[in-house]
């Protein structure tokens, strides 16, 4: 069968259209046929893809819960990862702060 249609999130050969939209029956996600999948791209505040591993730059002064200074523009950030799903994508260590969650529109590729 050369018209099977993958699902974009699991891969999965067991799909089917349902009206307009694709159905993976495994994961249950729905996509158009059309479309490319950019629900898991994310995005910095230039429009530059980020993937694991990247460096970035604070672009604007963040404010840390519980700290005393913010994160200034112009910190570094090495080795992220990132979270597709979630509101803060980006999970990284920062130099005097530690552990901590960003948001893809505040940094930029370096």
């Amino acid at each position: 069968m050369s018209d099977t249609v993958l699902c974009p999130k699991c891969q999965s050969e067991f799909t089917y259209e349902q009206d307009d939209m694709m159905v993976c029956s495994q994961c249950f996600h729905e996509w158009k046929p059309g479309e490319t999948a950019d629900e898991d791209r994310i995005l910095d505040a230039n429009g530059n893809e980020l993937k694991d591993g990247d460096t970035v730059v604070v672009v604007k002064d963040l404010p840390v819960k519980g700290a005393p200074k913010p994160v200034k523009a112009g910190t570094k950030v090495k080795n992220i990862r990132l979270r597709p799903h979630s509101d803060h994508n980006i999970d990284c260590k920062i130099d005097g702060f530690g552990s901590m969650a960003l948001k893809s529109e505040f940094v930029k590729k370096a």
